[in-house]
């Protein structure tokens, strides 16, 4: 690689890395937490919200499709996307803009992240996950779809997308893993989000036992509880460390 090129990457790198800066400064700068903990505050909004919804659903879900794809580009860990998914759009469709989004989100992601900074990828995270790369050249579409299924075995999501870059896995694995192995981990949060939804949509204050009694909260943390040691059992068996 000659000096232009390492310079051009290193520009597009640093340009990038502002844009997540200042993306996620001017996210945060508009979002007063306190709100986000109000009951009143997310109920008197989940009726603006799903007005609009009802209103202009084409628009809405373009917009907030793509929006999911630039979220996991800059790096944007996946519960807030899934919950809103399924708190707007409900299970069914919810569940199919989340992956999709993710599943493109993320593929741009890691294109982004081997084409700019593989060898910092590699400087911070091959010390602590070498032990997986014998297992990747094995069957990388079948243990990538795995390591999707079983949720990362606990990894942060952002790292999760990231980690491949050290195993060079194709395109098409990446994509496709994520795709396949997404569906049952996502489809739990985006049915508590929509679980929220109906919640919020059936009592006007906020109860905590009527929120622990009701299915539509309890199920998706029950599946959350199972997809953990599904994941810990897919570890177990499929990740073990290699010596």
């Amino acid at each position: 690689m000659n000096l232009s090129s390492r310079n051009l990457k290193l520009i597009i790198g640093v340009f990038y890395l502002l844009i997540l800066f200042f993306g996620l400064y001017y996210l945060f700068s508009l979002i007063d937490l306190r709100d986000l903990t109000s009951y009143e505050f997310i109920k008197s909004n989940k009726e603006i919200i799903i007005d609009y919804k009802n209103n202009n659903f084409l628009f809405l879900t373009i917009i907030f499709f793509l929006f999911s794809i630039v979220w996991y580009l800059l790096l944007g860990f996946a519960s807030p996307i899934l919950l809103f998914s399924g708190f707007v759009f409900g299970k069914w469709y919810g569940i199919i803009i989340a992956v999709v989004s993710a599943s493109i989100g993320t593929t741009l992601l890691y294109l982004l992240a081997k084409l700019f900074f593989t060898d910092l990828i590699k400087e911070k995270l091959e010390p602590k996950f070498s032990s997986l790369k014998l297992a990747f050249q094995k069957n990388e579409f079948l243990y990538f779809t795995l390591f999707r299924l079983g949720g990362g075995g606990g990894i942060p999501y952002a790292i999760q997308n990231l980690l491949p870059v050290l195993f060079n896995i194709s395109i098409k694995n990446y994509f496709l893993g994520t795709f396949i192995g997404s569906w049952p981990t996502m489809f739990i949060s985006v049915a508590l989000g929509a679980g929220i939804e109906k919640y919020i949509e059936t009592n006007e204050k906020l109860s905590l036992v009527n929120i622990i009694l009701s299915p539509d909260i309890y199920l998706p943390i029950l599946g959350f509880i199972f997809m953990l040691l599904v994941g810990f059992v897919i570890k177990k068996l499929f990740f073990k460390k290699i010596k």
